[in-house]
């Protein structure tokens, strides 16, 4: 099961705070598919490490892995007497990992744990009678009372390197020795983008949440209590004389370093190596947290899918809170297309406008008005009478002359008041400025009083009779 739950009815727990795993969906994944996890993860360690084809398919487990010191005849007798003593199984040492054998092993680092303070833990061997007693209780099941006395700390402390030792293969298996490899050369870059000496913690500590993400879960299991002892031990090296470095010196050879090779073989990595599970106990509390990414993938794939789930997560996505989130997400969905709606609306108003005004301050012609009208065609498109500030129109350059002065005033305004009794209301482009304000004054021309028409024609008949009472003048003076 991926996690357990408790039902507890009693109203004083009630206040206290639920503790919320957020690495939930990150392992519901792992658990149920673990295909598409193990492609996610693994292509965010390529993009961290440069892995070669065939290292890419020894980690993804599609080739064996070439480890070093294969082909060596060199140390061939001391390969095989290790591997002669392997053959040795019991129910929990020289086993493959399983869920039985870490829980027996957990008592003795339940036991190391209440005692960090011996000097020289890990490093100083224990009476071999002692633990081969405890080796047997172990391998047969028995329950043991470490806290009777009948053991001492070194005792614990080396059967447990004993265990580690004697798996078939190291805790970080093969398959991963050569990422380990390339996750000790990450290394910051300078500003031209060379290659600097110092390591690249923060690139580090990512690669390792990735890889150990993809460990086999016994194995993960065993190395998270590990590399927290190691830590709590490495806290307490004023006591015990044990700092990180020693403490990877004693494990590096177990958990790390393939088998069935020597130091000999390991001679240009075995630094490496060593700096490697140097690392892992100084940072251990921060590598088996997935990284935001992961666990925000992981999160959309399931909450983001319409597949069915299993009832592993007790019904968490058709909780009340769940099937309000698809009304909630429409209701949002309708909101941004409101928004964008009224958004479009408004850009094309405004553009509206700016057409407008660019037609009416437009030179008068038969273009503008034919533009005009068709803006008055549609009961939404913008007018005069809008919003939109209205330039006003040219005045036309009137003539000076003698022969225009008795045109306007005799011919031109009988002919436009005539137009001004037939249409009530004049179009809007022939409308002129002076009219404007007459509308304005007496409201329409169909409204003058007979009073100002005969004043009007009373005028018009007195200018008449003078200018021709001029021109007579004129004539009479020239002859």
């Amino acid at each position: 099961a991926i996690c357990n739950f408790v039902i507890c009815n009693d109203s004083s727990l009630r206040s206290q705070p639920i503790i919320f795993n957020p690495d939930f969906f990150v392992e519901k994944l792992r658990h149920e598919k673990p295909e598409v996890f193990t492609e996610l993860v693994v292509s965010n360690i390529t993009r961290l490490i440069d892995l070669p084809g065939a290292e890419l398919a020894q980690l993804m487990g599609e080739e064996d892995p070439k480890l070093p010191g294969a082909n060596s005849t060199a140390s061939g007798f001391f390969r095989s007497l290790m591997s002669l003593k392997r053959k040795e199984k019991g129910v929990v040492f020289g086993s493959p990992l399983t869920e039985e054998g870490i829980a027996q092993v957990s008592q003795l680092i339940e036991y190391l744990h209440k005692n960090l303070r011996a000097e020289g833990l890990f490093r100083v061997p224990g009476n071999s009678i002692r633990q081969q007693i405890l080796k047997d209780a172990l391998n047969s099941g028995t329950d043991i009372d470490l806290d009777s006395g009948d053991f001492h700390s070194n005792d614990v402390a080396t059967l447990l390197k004993m265990f580690l030792g004697e798996l078939p293969e190291p805790l970080l298996t093969h398959k991963h020795f050569h990422a380990h490899l390339k996750i000790a050369d990450l290394t910051l870059f300078d500003e031209k983008g060379n290659k600097t000496s110092t390591p690249d913690k923060e690139r580090q500590i990512e690669a390792l949440q990735l890889l150990f993400l993809i460990l086999p879960a016994p194995n993960r299991s065993l190395l998270k209590l590990l590399l927290d002892l190691l830590y709590q031990t490495a806290k307490k090296q004023d006591k015990n004389k044990m700092s990180a470095h020693n403490l990877a010196l004693m494990f590096a050879p177990h958990i790390l370093w393939p088998r069935n090779v020597t130091a000999n073989d390991l001679q240009e990595n075995i630094t490496k190596l060593n700096n490697g599970v140097t690392f892992m106990i100084k940072h251990s509390q921060k590598l088996f947290k997935a990284p935001a990414y992961i666990r925000e993938c992981a999160r959309l794939h399931y909450l983001g899918s319409r597949a069915h789930t299993s009832k592993d997560d007790l019904d968490l996505l058709t909780s009340p809170s769940s099937k309000e989130l698809q009304p909630l997400k429409s209701q949002k969905r309708s909101r941004l297309d409101t928004c964008h709606q009224e958004e479009t609306q408004q850009r094309t108003e405004e553009a509206l406008k700016e057409l407008f005004r660019h037609v009416h301050n437009m030179p008068d012609s038969a273009k503008k008005k034919k533009l005009i009208r068709q803006f008055n065609k549609h009961p939404t498109a913008l007018t005069p009478g809008s919003d939109v500030p209205t330039s006003p129109a040219p005045r036309r350059t009137r003539s000076r002359s003698f022969s225009g002065l008795i045109k306007r005033k005799v011919l031109g305004t009988p002919v436009i008041l005539e137009r001004k009794s037939r249409d009530a209301t004049p179009e809007p482009e022939r409308v002129s400025k002076e009219n404007v304000h007459l509308l304005q004054k007496c409201g329409s021309p169909a409204h003058m009083s007979q009073a100002k028409l005969k004043s009007l024609e009373g005028r018009k008949e007195e200018s008449c009779r003078r200018m021709r009472a001029h021109l007579l003048s004129k004539d009479s003076s020239s002859l």
